[in-house]
């Protein structure tokens, strides 16, 4: 995705994608793992912080560095992190990035785009 190299500078960084069950759910999930293919953060679980399983939350919580990627206004991971008690992160909306449900297939252009943006809040 353009060649940009992601590197974690000794901080500890986390991605969660709330995977959704749309287009953009799939491009916030896909973002997710291209981020941690890249070396920018390590993907983990959203849906066990959900679950307030301890490891998860703990991992969250301890992060220096805490992205989630949601892909419509309902915000479902914003809010798991809120419910969970994990405060410090940043929030990436991509509807906010012009994504729209059922018109923004999952295409190598449209998760490069997704990365791009989540890469400025890392």
């Amino acid at each position: 995705m353009g060649g940009k190299e992601c590197g974690c500078g000794g901080e500890v960084k986390i991605v969660y994608a709330c995977s959704g069950g749309s287009d953009i759910g799939n491009i916030a999930d896909a973002s997710a793992r291209l981020l941690s293919r890249e070396g920018c953060a390590k993907m983990s679980c959203l849906s066990g912080v959900g679950a307030g399983l301890s490891g998860y939350v703990a991992s969250a919580s301890g992060a220096d560095r805490v992205l989630v990627i949601d892909g419509c206004p309902t915000d479902c991971g914003k809010k798991v992190m809120e419910k969970a008690g994990v405060s410090k992160f940043a929030h990436l909306r991509l509807t906010d990035l012009g994504f729209e449900k059922g018109k923004s297939p999952a295409t190598v252009e449209n998760i490069g785009k997704a990365c791009e943006a989540a890469k400025k809040l890392l």
